[in-house]
């Protein structure tokens, strides 16, 4: 379902500036992480807590149509605050991968389909590797898919 309402942008200003940058442009710039030249996406959520329009650029992980959304937080020892809003409603998603953000779905996974999306997300960025390294916790994973699709 379409996420709307009342945008509250990150407090973190290079967050803000990057989604921005890729959505004023249409995917066209802003579209890698910082400096590195690695993917990004643009994810639209809905505050679980706030009911606020939440966006935030995650590491472009993207397989046969589906993308993993990685809540690894920089290895930090809790989840990163989209987990939960995609927790309490993982209909209300949306994903910009390119010019137009498309409504999507998301499950967390588990067992062996966890182990073959984590294997395509450190392929994708390797340093989540290092970052499950960093905490006890085990970082969970989301694979999104265009809303409506079988």
């Amino acid at each position: 379902m379409p996420v709307t309402g009342e945008y509250e942008p990150s407090p973190a200003q290079w967050v803000r500036d990057q989604v921005a940058e890729y959505e004023g442009s249409g995917g066209t710039r802003a579209n890698t992480l910082l400096d590195t030249g690695l993917p990004i996406v643009i994810l639209t959520t809905r505050g679980a807590r706030t009911g606020k329009v939440r966006k935030f650029a995650l590491m472009r992980v993207e397989h046969d149509g589906e993308y993993a959304l990685v809540a690894s937080k920089g290895g930090a020892p809790d989840n990163p605050n989209w987990y939960w809003n995609i927790k309490a409603d993982p209909t209300a998603l949306m994903i910009q991968d390119g010019p137009e953000p498309f409504d999507a779905v998301a499950r967390e996974v588990n067992g062996e389909e966890k182990n073959e999306w984590w294997t395509r997300a450190v392929a994708a960025y390797p340093p989540y590797a290092e970052y499950q390294k960093q905490t006890t916790r085990q970082i969970p994973v989301f694979v999104a898919r265009h809303a409506g699709s079988e």
